[in-house]
């Protein structure tokens, strides 16, 4: 499984899509997962349980997608690396891949969105950069490989993700006919 992490905003789900399809295999968004589990918007319980009980059920989600033998796309939240376990898990079960997206670059995609509990301040970018101090060495410690997003269309972005696991021969098997090939 190929897990993509970074800070929110740096394209996890965008990509995670175009790359899910380009490898023939699933997406699986642990946040959408964490969702169905809790029954509810990911603000709303954070705002009703606080953020140690929604990483209590991230790092149980974390483990259970992490376990299951697949050839998809893991996109995680922007937070899962502030658990060890969560970073231990992702490391050894998959090839971790961080999307690296600076916050001056995080805060145009997420000017207007209201969906991101820890960006709901009167400064955001702000607090984008203390996320991104905090986050960084965390995510560079989990990754196999970091991927900078700077200056990328999702389509650059996946063709570099591709390049870069095509060079550590870390392509899972798959079904799928190369880009450009006619389908069987």
């Amino acid at each position: 499984m190929i897990a993509l992490i970074g800070l929110p905003g740096s394209g996890k789900s965008t990509a995670g899509r175009h790359l899910s399809r380009r490898l023939g295999g699933a997406l699986v968004d642990s946040d959408a997962v964490i969702e169905h589990d809790i029954g509810m918007p990911i603000r709303a319980y954070f705002e009703a349980h606080g953020e140690a009980a929604f990483r209590d059920v991230e790092e149980r989600v974390i483990d259970r997608l992490t376990a299951e033998a697949s050839h998809g796309v893991l996109a995680t939240g922007g937070g899962v690396v502030l658990r060890e376990a969560n970073r231990q898990r992702l490391h050894q079960r998959c090839t971790v891949i961080y999307l690296r997206a600076v916050p001056a670059q995080l805060i145009h995609r997420l000017r207007s969105d209201t969906k991101r509990p820890l960006l709901q301040v009167d400064d955001p970018l702000k607090r984008l950069k203390a996320l991104y101090a905090e986050r960084d060495p965390l995510y560079r410690r989990t990754a196999h490989f970091t991927v900078d997003t700077r200056g990328s269309s999702v389509s650059m972005l996946v063709n570099r993700v591709m390049a870069q696991l095509e060079l550590s021969c870390s392509l899972p098997p798959t079904d799928a006919p190369p880009e450009g090939a006619p389908a069987p």
